[in-house]
């Protein structure tokens, strides 16, 4: 496709060196298209156990952990490395992610690249020791300081969805924090990860070692780098399941784990909202790149009186935004991500059938598409929040709509769910508004459409939407330990 991508497929990077796979290469394919784009680098287990010791040796033996002006000096070149080659990887993202292009200005590429700024400026100005003063235990006054420092070897498990996002949302800080890191992408995207290799090794000072990337078909790869104990630190972000595997992985050696997971997050409309612009604003945000976001609000909420027009005008939304051609700017639901995606969507769609559900509009694949693996987004009313399609991370563009009986219900409907990852809130009445905030168990919320992604903000979930926050300065911290030092004061 470009420099960045070479004829025989993106090499692995271990060590500072970019190497062929142990395993030899898989494709990765054109979700939109269908056509294999290309192959990437497939590792064997021995490629893991090389990179876990790699990452391991640059940590214990040089100085990368101590040196914060020259780490952010790091991260700085690969944010401009990134900017400089902008193109090629848009085009790498459109085409491996099935990204519509107007998300690539924002969240899918341009956003996390510019995030990177925020690890770095951490790096340097955050407050690696602090004085506690003078204490007197047991007659002995002694002088106490806390002091944060690099967990160590970091193993970053990452999805398919928003690869760049969540790839930089784990390198920037758990670099600029001192850490070493393997990198696990998803077999899906392997080039969007793989490409950083490339980057790192031309354009940047980072040394041997302190980046990894382990590009595999292999899902057991993902559980070697969780369960090796030269690792210190698993961050992984996918489904509830596997994050419950990667916890169960992580005990036998203790380590920590950040876990970003899954989401079935509800928008609330109360009755003095406008209850269609809300419906039609929460529809279109769900049919953004096919519903495949893990904080979409794909429960939504609204007064039985204003249920039907809530249903309709959220179907007018999604009806105007039929799944198309993800290159151009217009689009906003390309294609989900694989054959095997595109089929569990459907089978929600008759789920929600069998269930007594109407399929108000979409749920099915576009005549005018044969190939790639699209489907219209959908709107599924008439099914209770107790419903598989109320209760389950779907992760395609099905949006239901679910009536409740005032406040109260709408914030027990709310948290009547396994998750606890984002939601949304529309009101007029300021002071329901907060008290529906404060009742509602989740980790990040908007109100009356406003936007809380940012780099400064922390962003995870309550409940089995998982542990932790990634991003902002608690993002930063999650990659720290904490040293405490006493001396005779």
């Amino acid at each position: 496709m470009n420099g960045l991508v070479p004829a025989g497929g993106t090499p692995l990077l271990i060590g500072g060196k970019l190497l062929p796979g142990g395993s030899g290469t898989f494709e990765t394919v054109d979700p939109a298209t269908e056509e294999v784009l290309g192959y990437a680098a497939n590792a064997s287990a021995e490629d893991m156990d090389a990179a876990i010791a790699a990452a391991r040796t640059a940590f214990d033996d040089t100085d990368w952990a101590r040196d914060h002006a020259f780490r952010a000096y790091c991260v700085r070149q690969l944010r401009d490395a990134m900017r400089d080659h902008i193109d090629h990887l848009r085009a790498i993202t459109i085409a491996e992610v099935g990204a519509p292009l107007m998300l690539t200005s924002g969240p899918q590429l341009e956003g996390p690249i510019t995030d990177l700024t925020f690890a770095a400026d951490l790096a340097e100005n955050y407050s690696w020791e602090t004085d506690l003063g003078t204490a007197e235990v047991m007659g002995i006054t002694s002088r106490r300081f806390v002091r944060r420092e690099a967990v160590g070897v970091v193993g970053a498990i990452t999805p398919w969805n928003f690869p760049h996002q969540i790839n930089l949302a784990k390198l920037g800080p758990a670099l600029a924090a001192g850490n070493t890191i393997v990198l696990k992408p998803a077999p899906d995207t392997p080039w969007c990860a793989a490409v950083l290799g490339a980057l790192i090794t031309e354009y940047t000072d980072i040394p041997a070692g302190v980046v990894n990337i382990v590009t595999s078909d292999d899902h057991r790869l993902g559980a070697q780098l969780v369960e090796d104990p030269r690792v210190d630190m698993v961050t992984f972000t996918g489904s509830t399941q596997t994050g419950r595997a990667v916890m169960a992985g992580a005990a036998a050696t203790v380590k920590r784990t950040f876990l970003e997971l899954g989401g079935k997050s509800a928008a609330i409309v109360l009755d003095d909202a406008d209850i269609a612009a809300a419906a039609s604003y929460t529809a279109f945000s769900v049919a953004m790149h096919a519903g495949q976001g893990c904080a979409l609000t794909t429960r939504l909420l609204v007064p039985r009186a204003g249920y039907d027009d809530a249903v309709a005008a959220a179907a007018k939304t999604m009806a105007g935004l039929r799944a198309g051609d993800p290159t151009q700017p217009g689009t906003v639901c390309g294609p989900v991500i694989s054959a095997r995606q595109r089929d569990r969507v459907e089978r929600y769609i008759e789920i929600a059938r069998a269930e007594g559900g109407r399929i108000v509009t979409g749920g099915t694949r576009p005549e005018d598409r044969p190939r790639g693996f699209f489907i219209d987004p959908a709107v599924v009313a008439d099914v209770s929040n107790s419903a598989t399609v109320a209760q389950e991370e779907i992760f395609g563009p099905i949006l239901v709509v679910i009536p409740h009986h005032g406040d109260d219900d709408a914030i027990r409907l709310a948290n009547q769910s396994h998750y606890g990852l984002s939601g949304s809130v529309w009101g007029r009445d300021q002071e329901r508004v907060r008290r529906v905030v404060n009742g509602v168990r989740t980790g990040t919320l908007s109100v009356n459409g406003g936007l809380w992604y940012s780099a400064d903000a922390p962003f995870g979930g309550y409940k089995q939407s998982g542990i932790g926050r990634e991003m902002g300065v608690a993002g930063f911290e999650e990659y720290l330990e904490t040293k405490l030092i006493a001396t005779p004061a």
